[in-house]
C-alpha cells in the first residue's frame, strides 16, 4: 500500500502542475484498471495525448484527432554490471509530436521539498553524525546542498570526534563520511591517527560491523588523502576473514558468533569486499574474488517480487529481530553490489530483467515519508558511485520526441527508437503502423514520429515500442528492457446529429408535441404528458472518419421534485441512439407520483473529447392515483453532514416553585430542635459530672484530651458531610482520624488499665493485713 500511495501521490503532483482553461478542448484523464469507471479530468491547453504507464494506473492526456499528438510511454531499465564500471539506468521513453507535454521524473522539486521538510536541524546542528550525514547526503544528490549551511555546528564535533581516542569505530566513519561532504579544516596527524587506528581494527576485526565501518573509514581517508598509507598488509587474508561469514545463499552473517544471516549483512560485505581490494597493494586472488561474484548471483536467486514487475530485497525475520524494511535492505545490496563491481575485474553478470524489476522499485517508490526512506530511496543507492547514470526524461523541457536523460540529468548514448507496431485493442491482428523509426532531431535531441495514418480512428490500441542501442559496447553497461507495449487511447471530438425528443400518443404512436435539441448549447424544453403517452430521446453518434460510435456511457436521468431519481440507457443500432419510455408501464417505476420531472442526458466515454451531461429540460406528467397497496418512494438520503448544522431552539418553562413556610416558623422549629440538647446539659449539671478517672498525670492528661477533641471532630466531620462535603472525601478525613483516635485511645486506655491494676492490688493488701 506504501508503494500505491507514493505513485498515486506523483500522479497528483503532475496533474495539479499541468495548465486548465475554462473551456477544454482536451481532457486529461487518470483511471485504474481496477476501477476503470473512477475517472478524473483535467484540461490543457492544446489538444493532444499524453500517456503515462505506472503499475496499475495510466495516466494520458487526449489529443486533437486533427493532427496533433502527444504520447509518453515509460521504458525502465537498469544496466548490466560491466567489467571495472557500474552504471543503473532507468531508461525512460517520452514521445510527442507537435507539442508541449509535462513529463514525470523521479527527482523533482517533491523530492527538494520533502527533504527540506525532513531533514531539518535543530539548533543548527542534527542529533548524531550519522543523521547529519543522511541529511547532507540527501541535499547532496537532489542538488540542494547548498540550502543545508551546518558546517560551523557539524565541524567541531567531526574534529573532535576524530581527535579523540575514545570515539568507536562507528562514530569514526560517520566523521570522515561528513569530513568528505564539509571539507572542515583537519589537521594531517589527526587524520594519520585515525587511520592508524583503523588499521589495526581491520586486523583485530572478527565482526562484519567491525570490518565495514573500519575499511569503510580507509577508504574515505584514502580518497580525501590520496598519500596517506591506507593500504592493508594482508589484504588478501582481510578479503577471506569477511568472505568466512558469507552463506550458501549468498546472505552473510554479522559475526561468526552469530549463526544468523541477514541480507542487508551482504550489502554491507559486498561494499566492504570492494574497499578491501581498492585497498590491496596487490591484485587479490581472482579465484577468491570469483567466489564473491558467485555469491552475487545466489543472493539475486532470492529476489521477491510484486505484482507490477519490481523487484526487490527483503530480511527475513529470525528469532523475532528487528525488521528491516524493503527499501533499506536494497538500498544496502545495491550499494554494495555496485561497489564491488566497481572494482573487481572481469565482468558480472546479472539477468537484465532483475535490474529493469530493480529499477521499477526504485522509481516506485514515490515521495518517502521519513528521513531513512528518503535516504536509502534510489537516487542514493543509484548515485553511490560518482560517476554513475541513471537516465530518465527531463520535464523541464518542451517535448518534440523521444527524449532519454539521467535522472540527475546525465546524457545517455546514441540510440535509436522505433515505433515496432501499433494496432488497435479491438482488432489486434490489424496494424496501423509497423517498424518506423523515429528520426533523432539533434536540434532539440528528440526523436520524432513524423505522423500517424490518415486511417487512425478514436479508440484504444497498443503502441510496441523497442529502444537499440547504436553502439554494441554500451550493451555492456546498459540495458533498454527489449520491446514494450503501452495502451494508448486516441480520443477526438465525436459528431452528434439529429438530437431530438418528442411526446408520442400511446395507442398510435403519433407524434404530439417533438422539440430540436442543441447538446452543444444550453437546452431549456417544457413538455408534459400523462400515463397513456410515451416521451422518446433520439440521436446520432459518429467518429471524426464517420463510422459508428458507441460510447461507454448513454443514459437519461427523470428526477421528480421530491429527488427521487431514475436512470435508463438509451440503445442504439448503428450510428442511431434512441429510448423510448412508456409510462402506462412505468407508473409503479414511478411510485404513481406526478409532477415535475427535469431530464438530464448523459454520453461519455475515455476517448470523447466532447463527452457531455447536459440538462435538457421539464416535463410536467400526469399520473394515476396509486392504488392502496402500491409501493411507496423509497427514503431520500440524508445529508451527513446536517447533524452539524445549528439544532432548533428549545423553549422551556421551569416549574413554579412551591410556598414555602414563614421564616419565623423555620426558626421556631429550629429552637424547638435544640431544647433536648440543652436539657441534657442541664441534666448533667443537676447529676453531677463524674470526673475522677480523668488522668491527673500531665502525659495521660494530653492523650485523654485528645481523645475528646477527636470524638468531637468525628461528630464535626458528620456535620460537614450532611452540609457540604462528598462520601469520598467524608470517608478520606474519616479514616485519618480513625488512625488518630485509635492511637490516643489506645494509650488512654492503657494508662486507665494500669491505674485500675494498682487500686484493686491496694485493696487486696488492706484485707489481709496481718496487724488487722
Amino acid at each position: 500500500m506504501g508503494m500505491m500511495s507514493g505513485k498515486l501521490g506523483i500522479l497528483k503532483k503532475i496533474l495539479t502542475s499541468l495548465p486548465r482553461q475554462s473551456k477544454p478542448s482536451l481532457i486529461t484523464t487518470v483511471w485504474s484498471q481496477d476501477s476503470p469507471s473512477q475517472l478524473k479530468n483535467y484540461s490543457l491547453q492544446n489538444p493532444r495525448l499524453v500517456l503515462f504507464s505506472f503499475q496499475n494506473l495510466k495516466f494520458l492526456t487526449l489529443f486533437d484527432f486533427d493532427s496533433h499528438i502527444v504520447l509518453i510511454s515509460s521504458f525502465i531499465c537498469f544496466a548490466d554490471m560491466a567489467r571495472n564500471y557500474v552504471r543503473f539506468l532507468a531508461l525512460i521513453l517520452a514521445i510527442s509530436i507537435c507539442c508541449e507535454a509535462a513529463i514525470f521524473r523521479p527527482i523533482s522539486e517533491s523530492h527538494r521539498s520533502a527533504a527540506l521538510d525532513l531533514f531539518k536541524p535543530i539548533d543548527g546542528s542534527f542529533s548524531s553524525l550519522e543523521e547529519t550525514y543522511e541529511a547532507l547526503r540527501t541535499f547532496e544528490v537532489l542538488g540542494i546542498g547548498n540550502k543545508l549551511d551546518i558546517s560551523a555546528s557539524t565541524c567541531p564535533s567531526v574534529v573532535e570526534v576524530l581527535g579523540s581516542s575514545s570515539s568507536n569505530l562507528k562514530t569514526l566513519f560517520y566523521a570522515l563520511r561528513n569530513q568528505r561532504i564539509l571539507k572542515c579544516a583537519l589537521k594531517e596527524e589527526i587524520l594519520k591517527g585515525v587511520s592508524s587506528k583503523l588499521k589495526a581494527a581491520v586486523n583485530s576485526a572478527s565482526a562484519l560491523p567491525d570490518f565495514y565501518h573500519s575499511i569503510g573509514g580507509l577508504v574515505l581517508i584514502k580518497d580525501q588523502t590520496p598519500e596517506a598509507n591506507v593500504l592493508l598488509d594482508d589484504a588478501e587474508g582481510v578479503f577471506r576473514s569477511i568472505k568466512a561469514l558469507s552463506q550458501s545463499d549468498g546472505r552473510w552473517r554479522y559475526g561468526s558468533n552469530n549463526p544468523e544471516s541477514s541480507t542487508y549483512a551482504a550489502g554491507m560485505a559486498f561494499e566492504a569486499l570492494a574497499g578491501v581490494i581498492s585497498l590491496a597493494p596487490s591484485e587479490i586472488e581472482q579465484a577468491v574474488v570469483a567466489t564473491v561474484k558467485n555469491d552475487v548471483v545466489k543472493l539475486f536467486d532470492s529476489i521477491e517480487k510484486y505484482d507490477d514487475g519490481s523487484l526487490y530485497f527483503d530480511e527475513k525475520i529470525v528469532n523475532g529481530h528487528e525488521h528491516q524494511g524493503p527499501i533499506f535492505v536494497t538500498s544496502s545490496v545495491i550499494r554494495g553490489v555496485t561497489a564491488f563491481a566497481a572494482v573487481a575485474s572481469g565482468s558480472l553478470k546479472l539477468p537484465g530483467d532483475d535490474m529493469l524489476g530493480l529499477a521499477k522499485f526504485f522509481l516506485g517508490i514515490g515521495i518517502p515519508g521519513n528521513t531513512k526512506d528518503l535516504f536509502n530511496q534510489g537516487f542514493h543507492a543509484i548515485d553511490s558511485i560518482p560517476s554513475s547514470n541513471c537516465p530518465f526524461i527531463d520535464s523541464e523541457r518542451p517535448a518534440q520526441g523521444v527524449s532519454v536523460s539521467s535522472v540527475l540529468g546525465y546524457n545517455t548514448p546514441p540510440l535509436t527508437v522505433t515505433l515496432v507496431q501499433a494496432s488497435s485493442s479491438s482488432s489486434k491482428s490489424a496494424s496501423i503502423i509497423e517498424n518506423q523509426e523515429l528520426k533523432f532531431d539533434h536540434d532539440s535531441s528528440f526523436h520524432v514520429l513524423d505522423a500517424l495514418p490518415k486511417s487512425v480512428d478514436i479508440g484504444k490500441y497498443l503502441f510496441t515500442f523497442e529502444v537499440v542501442l547504436n553502439d554494441s559496447e554500451n550493451e555492456k553497461v546498459y540495458a533498454t528492457g527489449g520491446k514494450t507495449q503501452v495502451p494508448i487511447f486516441i480520443t477526438g471530438v465525436v459528431k452528434i446529429d439529429s438530437p431530438e425528443i418528442a411526446i408520442l400518443d400511446s395507442d398510435l404512436g403519433s407524434i404530439e408535441t417533438q422539440k430540436k435539441l442543441d447538446l452543444a448549447g444550453e437546452n431549456s424544453v417544457t413538455l408534459s404528458a400523462n400515463h397513456l403517452q410515451k416521451l422518446r430521446l433520439s440521436f446520432q453518434l459518429s467518429t471524426p472518419s464517420g463510422k459508428a460510435f458507441k460510447p461507454h456511457q448513454a443514459i437519461i436521468k427523470l428526477r421528480h421534485e421530491s429527488n427521487v431519481e431514475h436512470v435508463f440507457l438509451v440503445g442504439n443500432s448503428g450510428k442511431q441512439f434512441e429510448i423510448i419510455l412508456d409510462f402506462l408501464g412505468l407508473v409503479e417505476k414511478f411510485y404513481y407520483l406526478s409532477g415535475g420531472y427535469d431530464i438530464q442526458l448523459t454520453v461519455g466515454d475515455a476517448v470523447m473529447e466532447n463527452s457531455l451531461l447536459k440538462a435538457l429540460g421539464h416535463i410536467e406528467l400526469d399520473l394515476p392515483e396509486p392504488p392502496e397497496k402500491a409501493a411507496r418512494p423509497p427514503a431520500q438520503p440524508v445529508d451527513p453532514y446536517s447533524r452539524y448544522g445549528p439544532k432548533a431552539e428549545i423553549s422551556h418553562i421551569f416549574r413554579t416553585p412551591e410556598k414555602r413556610p414563614p421564616q419565623e416558623l423555620s426558626l421556631g422549629f429550629l429552637g424547638l430542635i435544640l431544647v433536648p440538647f440543652i436539657g441534657f446539659l442541664v441534666g448533667l449539671l443537676t447529676l453531677g459530672v463524674n470526673l475522677k478517672n480523668f488522668p491527673s498525670s500531665a502525659v495521660p492528661a494530653i492523650f485523654a484530651a485528645l481523645f475528646h477533641l477527636g470524638i468531637g471532630a468525628v461528630l464535626l466531620l458528620y456535620v460537614l458531610f450532611w452540609l457540604k462535603l462528598d462520601l469520598f472525601m467524608t470517608l478520606k478525613a474519616l479514616g485519618l482520624l480513625g488512625i488518630f483516635l485509635i492511637f490516643v485511645g489506645q494509650r488512654i486506655l492503657s494508662h486507665l488499665a494500669s491505674t485500675s491494676a494498682k487500686l484493686k492490688s491496694g485493696d487486696l493488701m488492706t484485707d489481709f493485713d496481718p496487724a488487722g
